[in-house]
């Protein structure tokens, strides 16, 4: 595999990362790692609790994903049963558990902040996504700023324009940020008129700014595709000045809506939930947030690749007296 992953990189797209809407080109699908071999090693070694199988609808208008158990599938009966299934993985904390993809994914991020004085990629971490042809995710915003680096297989990604709260309202962005919804948000048909189209293959990647909607398709073949986050300090002032402005309408009836992340008041407004969250720690538990219930199991017998959960038979019985 060549030294390096990046190719044919323009200063101008070292510039516009975290800017604007950015398709570029890599190497990373040259690599063994994810190869079917090296899939079904991950797949048998990742932790438990870190690998989701989900599955969804055909249509994107109407939200159907659900969460599944693995049921003890062995990755080889898995991964083949998301080639001919419905099925969509998410290998997640990837570099937290896995060394060998920790190290590339580190020389992706060391290029890019080589490459731009200004990028920086501090908390990083990447998930893994193993999906089926014709899969889809349902349209949703990314809390930290997300690259998708594709591997496998042809991917139609709508983009829809970033910071415009058309798309994503205000209230829901902070109650994404609370924890208080999931990540996934409104979405009507007429946003597509706004949306910029990729029909993404491997060694493309595709990435936006903070909080840009999306949704996506998978068009041909088994899709793999490694979906790298990080947070920088503009990253994460964002996403406190929406929490300020969360807390101080709700706490104090203030009108508080600004959303800029450079100037004096969105520094105050993130040292003041800072210190909320300082103050407060002592008194509350961390916040879950949202998950979704397990509503079916990996079944290899099943054509889709699962089988619907059935409720216990004490389940059923209280069920049924409710």
């Amino acid at each position: 595999m060549n030294s390096s992953l990046l190719v044919d990189w323009t200063p101008s797209q070292y510039q516009r990362l975290e800017h604007d809407i950015l398709l570029a080109q890599h190497r990373l699908h040259e690599s063994p790692l994810f190869s079917n071999e090296g899939l079904v090693r991950l797949l048998d070694t990742h932790p438990a609790d870190c690998l989701h199988v989900n599955t969804m609808g055909y249509d994107h208008r109407d939200f159907q994903w659900q969460e599944g158990d693995r049921n003890g599938v062995p990755g080889e009966v898995l991964l083949d049963l998301v080639q001919r299934g419905r099925l969509w993985i998410n290998l997640r904390n990837l570099m937290q558990h896995q060394p060998v993809y920790r190290n590339l994914i580190n020389e992706l991020f060391d290029s890019l902040e080589r490459c731009n004085s200004r990028f920086k990629a501090h908390f990083r971490s990447a998930n893994l996504l193993i999906s089926s042809p014709g899969a889809l995710v349902h349209y949703h915003v990314d809390i930290p700023v997300n690259m998708l680096w594709h591997l496998r297989g042809i991917k139609r990604v709508w983009v829809y324009p970033p910071f415009d709260f058309r798309f994503v309202s205000q209230d829901v962005l902070e109650r994404v940020f609370s924890g208080d919804y999931a990540e996934d948000v409104p979405y009507f048909e007429w946003f597509d008129e706004h949306a910029q189209v990729f029909d993404v293959r491997p060694g493309q990647m595709l990435t936006w700014p903070q909080n840009t909607p999306h949704r996506v398709t998978n068009q041909e073949g088994l899709n793999v595709s490694l979906s790298t986050e990080h947070r920088n300090p503009m990253a994460t002032r964002r996403i406190n000045v929406h929490l300020a402005n969360q807390w101080l309408r709700n706490r104090l009836g203030k009108p508080s809506r600004g959303v800029e992340v450079s100037g004096p008041w969105a520094h105050l407004k993130e040292n003041l939930i800072r210190g909320v969250r300082y103050a407060t720690a002592w008194q509350q538990k961390p916040k879950a947030r949202f998950v979704y219930p397990k509503t079916f199991r990996v079944n290899p017998d099943a054509p889709l690749g699962f089988s619907p959960l059935t409720p216990q038979p004490a389940e059923r019985d209280l069920v049924g007296a409710l």
